[in-house]
């Protein structure tokens, strides 16, 4: 496997990034212009209703973040004038026909001038509304492959997926694609334009009884789950990711080389273009906030099983070495990597939990009131049925009594009211979050990555820029890691 230089691999070239605005494709364009200004050009499909629109967000959602300080850095003044040579907004919606691209004259420039498509684009909402899961997350990709078959230069199609596709799958867990319908528990084979038909009937149904959004809202999502588990996988984000893998798989062959990352749980920069950036909530950190904040006192996870997490950096960095590799290959046929760290640097629930003590015990938040947030040990529960019963006994039999009393006793008006309301609203999103996160908590899978290891070897023994492209998680000290650089990112870019 020869994959030669990567800067001369990305000189000249012209990528057509879609989900621009997401967290991982920003660290892409990112490194692109940082590390090869000689790139041709950068058209990033944003969603927006006009070119107008798509400029705003190209400024104020991907430019003008802490991100691009290290090339704000280089370019001085003259960042925003490299910027628009070197990037095209493009207003436009990948689960839309076309991409949503309205403009006839841009369409020709695209499908004439990219040479390579990464697509970002994804709700990574667990629980989110299946219409729009569906349409970004399954049609999508689907809507993207048809673009780039009327395309003229496309030497490969970079799918940016999630290793959890694999859904609750436990012991070694191949990179191997999905076939078209298979399910993973019953005998019924998934049907996507079923899929879509059905979606379209409850939400004409809801519609014509005039449920409020909230209302249809809250349906959709619970609709989105009930067919997750109906075929097999715990929530609507995994389920619709799998469903797009299965259309660009199946629908690509022979026609499209295809490239699918499949990354584990994405955590801040290891080391580019500085440590610690990240962006929003990303999955366990959702733990890691709560806990920070003295929210977290209880919680079911096997503090002996892996948490499978990846530095965002490294991600983006074996993307840009398998676009390089595939795209000098010969053959159509698809390649799938998992970028994690649980077969060669694995990383146990224990650790984080004891870091996240250590961490937060000596750098604690501060509340409004200006005083330090004491936390404590997190309480493990290795079973959902211990938390549950746990959760019932200690808080809602408590507040049920509370209730109660304050019912017969003619006290359950203001203040009392809206305490229980409160709590009770408090208790139900606790008791949420832990059923969202159940499938990763006990999850006991661990991820191959034979064909990523191959292309690290592979880009160390020849390629003479490996070393500013470094995806080997074995080079990873996770305690250094989280206590130096996620942790204190994560007070300083989310919890700030």
């Amino acid at each position: 496997m020869e994959l030669g230089s990567i800067m001369e691999f990305l000189n000249n070239k012209s990528i057509l990034v879609i989900g621009a605005t997401g967290f991982l494709a920003k660290i892409f364009v990112e490194k692109i212009l940082r590390v090869q200004p000689k790139v041709k050009k950068l058209y990033l499909l944003l969603r927006a209703v006009d070119t107008k629109s798509a400029e705003e967000r190209l400024h104020n959602e991907v430019i003008g973040m802490a991100l691009f300080d290290v090339l704000r850095e280089q370019h001085g003044a003259s960042l925003y004038s490299f910027v628009y040579e070197k990037v095209t907004p493009v207003p436009g919606d990948i689960s839309c026909v076309d991409l949503g691209i309205r403009d006839s004259l841009l369409k020709d420039q695209l499908w004439n001038e990219i040479d390579t498509v990464i697509n970002c684009a994804a709700t990574t909402n667990f629980d989110e509304r299946y219409d729009v899961a569906l349409g970004i997350n399954t049609l999508g990709p689907l809507h993207l492959l048809n673009f780039v078959k009327k395309c003229n230069n496309v030497k490969v199609l970079v799918h940016l997926s999630t290793a959890y596709v694999c859904g609750e799958d436990a012991g070694l867990i191949q990179e191997k694609p999905f076939r078209l319908g298979k399910a993973k528990k019953g005998t019924e084979m998934i049907d996507v334009d079923i899929e879509k038909k059905l979606v379209d009937e409850k939400l004409r149904k809801l519609h014509s009884e005039h449920a409020e959004e909230s209302a249809v809202t809250s349906y959709m999502k619970d609709y989105g789950t009930e067919r997750a588990r109906m075929f097999g996988w715990p929530n609507t984000y995994v389920f619709t990711k799998a469903m797009g893998e299965m259309l660009l798989v199946h629908y690509s062959r022979d026609t499209v080389p295809l490239v699918i990352i499949r990354p584990t749980m994405v955590t801040s920069t290891y080391q580019e273009p500085f440590p610690g950036w990240i962006e929003g909530v990303r999955t366990i950190d959702g733990v890691a906030v709560g806990y920070a904040k003295g929210k977290l006192k209880h919680f079911p996870f096997n503090p002996q099983l892996i948490v499978d997490v990846i530095p965002a950096d490294m991600v983006i960095n074996a993307l840009i070495v398998a676009m390089l590799e595939y795209a000098n290959r010969s053959t159509t046929s698809e390649i799938i990597y998992h970028v994690g760290s649980s077969l060669r640097n694995p990383f146990k629930f224990s650790n984080l939990n004891e870091l996240l003590f250590r961490y937060f015990t000596q750098n604690p938040l501060i509340d409004k009131e200006g005083k330090p947030i004491k936390v404590g040990e997190v309480t493990a529960f290795s079973s959902m049925a211990s938390f549950r019963i746990y959760m019932a006994i200690r808080y809602s039999l408590p507040l049920k009594v509370f209730q109660y009393l304050a019912i017969i006793t003619g006290l359950f008006q203001k203040p009392y009211k809206d305490k229980y309301t409160a709590l009770d609203r408090n208790l139900k999103r606790g008791m949420r979050l832990a059923e969202l996160y159940e499938p990763y908590v006990f999850f006991k899978g661990i991820f191959d990555d034979t064909n990523s290891e191959k292309l690290q070897i592979a880009a160390r023994e020849t390629c003479s820029e490996a070393d500013a492209f470094n995806f080997d998680p074995t080079s990873v000290n996770w305690e250094a890691y989280m206590m130096d650089v996620h942790f204190p990112g994560l007070v300083k870019h989310v919890l700030k």
